[in-house]
């Protein structure tokens, strides 16, 4: 089983479900995780009740909404691969700081003491800028692989890096073999 989290990149949600799709049309078992924004923040582009339950039917299984319901995946519920997609930059800065206060870090810190692989997904508006400090933290860190990303928008968000989603598969693949998907950058 590998566990697919959500994080508030609200305008990448339905890039990252369309990934997660992907996978399970390659015959993964998704868990969905969700960060307390994804599953409680309405916006433009979707309701938040709405897009976990699009999420939950996609990977048929109910998804993990609290950090009490991500605790067991370290020792009493295993996954075997974790995705975090999209990774925000709030995301990143818990994960460089080593917090769990979210589900979705709580379920990256019981992955990680378990030995086992996270695949980032960034999109994150700072990622250049002050949460670039973050970003190499994690991009050293044994066990933390990243999707290939690029800006989005460099003339009119300068500092913004947002994962290529149709990469992620392939990102994944690499990741299973001990190995990041290069170019890093593209």
């Amino acid at each position: 089983m590998t566990g697919f989290a959500f994080c508030g990149s609200h305008c990448t949600l339905d890039a990252a479900l369309d990934a997660a799709k992907r996978l399970i049309a390659a015959g993964e078992e998704l868990l969905p995780i969700f960060s307390y924004t994804v599953a409680g923040t309405d916006t433009r582009f979707s309701k938040a009740r709405d897009f976990c339950k699009r999420a939950e039917e996609l990977c048929g299984t109910r998804g993990i909404y609290t950090i009490a319901d991500a605790e067991p995946l370290g020792p009493a519920r295993p996954l075997d691969y974790l995705i975090i997609c999209p990774c925000t930059g709030n995301t990143m800065a818990r994960l460089a700081l080593g917090l769990c206060d979210t589900p979705v870090t709580m379920a990256a810190k019981a992955h990680l003491r378990n030995g086992k692989s996270i695949l980032l997904c960034p999109a994150s508006n700072d990622a250049l800028g002050a949460g670039m400090k973050n970003l190499a933290v994690l991009a050293v860190r044994r066990g933390i692989y990243f999707t290939p990303m690029r800006q989005d928008d460099p003339k009119n968000k300068p500092f913004s890096l947002v994962t290529d989603f149709s990469l992620i598969p392939d990102a994944f693949e690499a990741m299973k073999n001990g190995t990041q998907l290069r170019p890093l950058f593209l």
